[in-house]
């Protein structure tokens, strides 16, 4: 039977273990994933018992609290707090999220907080997400309306604005692309979930005068048809959006105008 082993310098070592002193019962363990590049030592699992008589309800909040009044080091991405920033995109409880909409108290048991899957580690709990930037960036992904000079206002019809609801409020988190096993093993060519629903929703907006360039871009085996709908985008999005459907539009989409 053949045995596969990881890099020595990439096992996952015993942290610190960080108690609570405050004589409250009340008491959740977080475990949290901890790797400093500067330090040349393997990554290791931190424990820290937060009290949560005095903490805010969500995990972020727990971050917030452990960073502030336990260990200052500890890393990890967060601005706005509302869940419309994606900044807190992290591994939680063994699935991708928002550290700042996953409530505390839906998790039973000890808490594990992992950057996200797949990606390469900047440190602790944040991820580089340099490469998934660059793929979105190549869709073009702003309004190209403009032509011969052509300057006016573009309206749209209710019906036609309704079909960038489910798209629209994508917020780039890329809960969703590093989930995708699709992703994991392809990155480097397939576009991932995330940046194909972004495609998507401009290749469908009316007001767009490049539909067929957009189609075309995507009109790859390993940009767009990579994709095995395994649906783990869509469990995965804190948005509740669908982008396996996307996907599976721009196919059809393909398909049906022969685009080449």
């Amino acid at each position: 039977m053949v045995k596969f082993a990881l890099p020595k310098n990439s096992k996952i070592n015993p942290g610190k273990y960080h108690r609570n002193s405050d004589g409250s019962k009340n008491l959740k363990k977080f475990k949290v994933y901890r790797w400093n590049p500067e330090d040349g030592k393997n990554p290791s699992i931190d424990i820290f018992e937060v009290n949560l008589d005095n903490c805010g309800p969500m995990v972020l909040d727990a971050l917030i609290k452990i960073k502030n009044e336990t260990d200052s080091t500890l890393t990890f991405r967060r601005s706005c707090r509302e869940g419309v920033c994606g900044s807190c995109a992290m591994n939680i409880d063994g699935a991708n999220t928002l550290a700042c909409t996953k409530a505390i108290g839906d998790i039973k048991g000890d808490i594990n907080v992992y950057p996200l899957p797949h990606m390469p580690v900047i440190k602790d709990l944040v991820a580089n997400l340099s490469k998934l930037y660059k793929q979105y960036e190549s869709i073009e992904p702003w309004m190209q309306s403009m032509k011969n000079g052509d300057i006016k206002e573009k309206k749209q019809s209710i019906s036609e604005r309704s079909k960038l609801d489910g798209l629209y409020e994508c917020i780039m988190c890329a809960c969703c692309s590093t989930s995708c096993p699709s992703y994991w093993w392809n990155g480097d060519k397939y576009l991932g979930p995330a940046v194909l629903l972004q495609a998507y929703r401009w290749i469908i907006d009316s007001r767009d005068n490049e539909r067929k360039k957009r189609l075309k871009k995507v009109a790859d085996e390993l940009k767009l048809f990579r994709c095995h709908t395994i649906m783990n985008c869509t469990n995965a999005c804190p948005k509740g959006l669908n982008p396996a459907k996307a996907i599976g539009s721009i196919k059809k989409m393909l398909v049906t105008e022969k685009i080449k």
